[in-house]
């Protein structure tokens, strides 16, 4: 019930989802990090990779691609059907590879082959929005920026801790009220917890270590 709620205190829940987080792996673009992947140009393919695509086959369509090529050079001399080919088990893939290829020819020509740290520039690429341009910036450059998925949607409205609508209200309202420190990590630790415990369906709430502060909005099934 809510009268048995405690105040929701951000730096407390921070600290206990890092520890709920420590036995599942990290969101793949953060695991690609820790495995060397660190350019801004490897995290933007990456996160294109990811579009509507399970991490586990992320992971796996984005180390393939990377044994081959991670330069924009050498994204630009592959055909698009061979880029395709390396990242063939990710959702929409040949749409994908076309957009890696173009982006490539366009960071050569007008970037003189460096990816530029710049949200204007990651948006101004066909299908990069700002989730991605957040995720390039927050990895890859150390800009602080907030990158709202599903989970940092469902998890941060489910606290009660925003109320908004859409990913890209939660994003503007959590740049709002997040503490900076946070806007970088918030989104490496509710994706494995968005998709271990606080789930999208019957929520693991009897055993989550933030029930007490937790305002379970919208919860009506939780195990």
């Amino acid at each position: 019930m809510a009268s048995e709620k405690v105040p929701f205190d951000i730096d407390e829940v921070m600290a206990r989802l890092r520890e709920a987080v420590r036995p599942y792996p990290p969101a793949a673009l953060f695991q690609l990090a820790d495995e060397g992947f660190t350019s801004a140009f490897e995290q933007l393919l990456a996160c294109i990779i990811s579009i509507r695509t399970m991490d586990e086959t992320t992971l796996v369509s984005s180390r393939r691609l990377f044994a081959r090529a991670r330069t924009p050079a050498e994204i630009h001399a592959l055909e698009p059907d061979e880029i395709d080919a390396l990242i063939h088990p990710s959702t929409f893939h040949d749409a994908k590879a076309r957009q890696m290829a173009e982006i490539a020819r366009i960071v050569l020509e007008e970037h003189g082959g460096t990816l530029p740290c710049d949200f204007e520039t990651l948006t101004s690429f066909s299908g990069v929005g700002p989730k991605c341009a957040n995720l390039v910036l927050g990895i890859a450059c150390k800009v602080a920026r907030v990158s709202v998925d599903v989970h940092v949607h469902r998890v941060t409205n489910r606290w009660g801790y925003v109320q908004s609508r859409s990913p890209e209200q939660t994003m503007v309202l959590l740049e709002e009220k997040l503490p900076q420190k946070y806007w970088i990590e918030i989104n490496r630790l509710l994706v494995p917890f968005g998709k271990h415990i606080c789930t999208g369906t019957r929520p693991r709430c009897s055993t989550c270590p933030l029930l007490a502060m937790c305002r379970q909005v919208g919860v009506t099934n939780p195990r």
